[in-house]
């Protein structure tokens, strides 16, 4: 594989990874000549136990791993009789807590003192309004310090926090919090996006109507005084942190959800010491996250990547929070990176192919002085956009490919800051995860080899279950049902012999002309290096008893789908993969469905085109772009 950076020795030897390593090597601990991530799996009582003394977590080592004879897939239980406040190991440092900004130019930054004190205030008025733990508390509300303080204040009471962006549609939102049964709902009145404002109060009304454990509404206010109910603001005498009530490590922090494009949206309950754990493994050691580093990264409030954002204040890091269009104006997150010196910068594989398609070319319209690392997720990194963040951002920076999901609050691989990034490659694997790639048959397949991506030991940020599951069935089939005894996590993906991951795209949206099984990245990877391509959305259609594949794209302004450009798309994909990636069909179309966090829905494309009833419309951002995957005549079978 192409080596596209490489860290010099001054700044490995200043990251987390490298400074964890010795620290590991002088207690004795790694084996000579084994790699962190194989004694991370191999030994986990002893990786786990160094790394919360690393970090310094005041936690019993002993306490930490499941007892041997119930660490199972997927009953493990982690932490037993360790007890803390997760929201008092995000608030009790010093410095720069947060700094949100939005499209109009307003900017709230926090201390950590001024965010304690808040926290404080809010967590008050919801004691006085009954809010007590295992109470769920529903949140609609823009990417800004409103979502963080309500989170920190309802984990330090321990409520369940549960969010969801207010673009979501009434039914949308209705479908998500009316199954966790909410007693309280914060929500913004409004909120802008890409120049236009959108007044949510009648829909927060029809929500609050149609869910009736909803004993109280609080609405955020853009004034110095954060909340329109004057009595958030009354507060009472702040009490030492030291007295907030401490949970168990499995107690739940809040529930995230599935996209939903399959029926309505699981609602996913993660654990506050699982989810905290986790996030400091991967924010210090594989983002090289240090106190007093600014971080951000685009997300909305429905997204897991919101929750992995807010954990950085854990580590004592300035969270910089940003509301609105990453193209209001087109250099927006750019402009970011400079006004607030950003260290880390997240966003999407979306964002950065759309950035190189409209010509952004910050490296040479920014300084980016201060960025260390640009993180992408959402879907597979495509090899040009490698190419894109070296050539035309910055050629000395981290590029972490990063993947995980809702499921896990967390990743399965990601980056590490000491050492190379190739192209096309998530750098490793995530310490202590014992991932494997798996045929059908659950054999383990060697590098190189595509298959499913699982994981064969427990780690501490499995889900505690599904809401209103109780025998656990539905949370054993999601994960559990393909493989007993093994998370297969519904990716499919090939070890690289670096060490690292490629990921192809998720196996219910796998390709299999002829038997052979094709991850529809490999197509998206060639075609869109093409300028005619915007973006490109490939399905397998039922032929018989076999399928053939089915590209649908989107063109750039002004142009055609013609012969000679259905020949060069074709073209590309034989030359950069093989003649069976090659379509049957090339189809144009105007759009193509998105879920909310910006993943093409290619099961709901697959199911217009079958004339099957698409489950779950209000999970997509754009549910009106299905109509132009209908009766299309390219697609009649002879």
């Amino acid at each position: 594989m192409d080596m596209l950076w490489q860290p010099s020795k001054e700044r490995i030897q200043g990251t987390h990874w490298h400074q964890f390593n010795i620290y590991a090597q002088k207690l004795g601990l790694i084996p000579e000549g084994q790699s962190l991530h194989a004694w991370s799996t191999q030994n986990r009582a002893s990786f786990w136990s160094a790394l919360i003394k690393y970090l310094e977590i005041p936690w019993e080592s002993s306490r930490l791993l499941p007892e041997s004879e119930h660490d199972t897939l997927p009953g493990a239980r982690w932490g037993t009789g360790i007890t803390f406040n997760f929201a008092r190991f995000m608030v009790q440092h010093e410095g720069d807590a947060l700094v949100s900004l939005d499209e109009t130019g307003h900017r709230c930054a926090l201390t950590f003192s001024q965010l304690r004190d808040h926290v404080h205030d809010l967590r008050t008025w919801m004691q006085s309004k009954g809010i007590t733990a295992g109470d769920r508390v529903g949140a609609v509300l823009p990417n800004g310090h409103h979502a963080v303080i309500a989170l920190l204040a309802t984990a330090s009471l321990g409520a369940v926090f549960s969010s969801c962006s207010p673009d979501f549609g009434t039914q949308g939102l209705i479908d998500r919090l009316g199954q966790i049964e909410p007693k309280l709902l914060i929500s913004c009145a409004h909120y802008r996006y890409a120049g236009k404002d959108f007044d949510i109060r009648e829909k927060i009304v029809q929500v609050q109507k149609a869910i009736p454990s909803i004993e109280y509404l609080l609405e955020s206010s853009p004034s110095p005084d954060f909340w329109t109910n004057p009595d958030v603001r009354a507060g009472s005498q702040f009490l030492d942190l030291q007295d907030w009530p401490e949970f168990p490590f499995d107690h739940p922090l809040c529930i995230l959800y599935s996209s939903g494009t399959t029926g309505v949206p699981k609602c996913i309950i993660h654990s506050c010491g699982g989810t905290y754990l986790q996030h400091m493994k991967e924010l210090a050691l594989h983002t090289d996250v240090h106190a007093g580093d600014r971080i951000a990264y685009y997300t909305t409030c429905g997204w897991m990547m919101w929750n992995w954002l807010v954990s950085a204040l854990g580590l004592g890091a300035t969270i910089v929070l940003y509301d609105g269009s990453p193209f209001a104006p087109e250099t927006r997150l750019w402009d970011l990176v400079d006004s607030e010196q950003l260290t880390h910068l997240g966003t999407s594989a979306k964002y950065l192919a759309h950035a190189e398609k409209i010509g952004l070319v910050p490296a040479h319209t920014h300084q980016l002085q201060s960025l260390r690392a640009v993180l992408s997720t959402g879907s597979p990194l495509a090899h040009g956009s490698f190419d894109y963040v070296y050539q035309q951002i910055k050629n000395d920076l981290c590029l972490s490919s990063i993947s995980g999901g809702t499921d896990i609050i967390s990743c399965f691989a990601l980056g590490q800051p000491a050492a190379p990034v190739y192209r096309g490659a998530l750098q490793t694997l995530g310490l202590g995860m014992d991932v494997v790639i798996l045929d059908e048959q659950g054999q383990e397949l060697p590098t190189g080899a595509k298959g499913e991506l699982c994981c064969r030991q427990s780690f501490p940020s499995m889900p505690l279950g599904f809401w209103n599951d109780p025998d656990g069935q539905r949370y054993h089939a999601a994960y559990f049902s393909r493989f007993p005894g093994i998370w297969a996590h519904g990716d499919f993906a090939e070890k690289t012999a670096e060490g690292g991951l490629i990921i192809y795209g998720r196996s219910d949206a796998v390709l299999n002309p002829g038997g052979v099984r094709i991850g529809t990245a490999e197509i998206y990877r060639q075609v869109e290096r093409l300028a005619e391509i915007v973006e490109a959305l490939a399905i397998g259609q039922k032929v018989d008893d076999d399928e053939r594949i089915v590209l649908f794209v989107r063109l750039a302004d002004g142009i055609l789908l013609d012969d000679a450009l259905k020949k060069k798309i074709c073209l590309a994909i034989r030359e950069g993969t093989t003649p069976r990636h090659v379509p049957a069909v090339i189809a144009q179309v105007e759009d193509l469905p998105r879920t909310r966090s910006g993943k093409i829905a290619e099961l709901a494309v697959r199911q217009v085109v079958h004339g099957e009833p698409v489950k779950n419309t209000e999970a997509l951002a754009n549910p009106e772009s299905l109509r132009f995957f209908q009766h299309r005549p390219e697609l009649h079978l002879p």
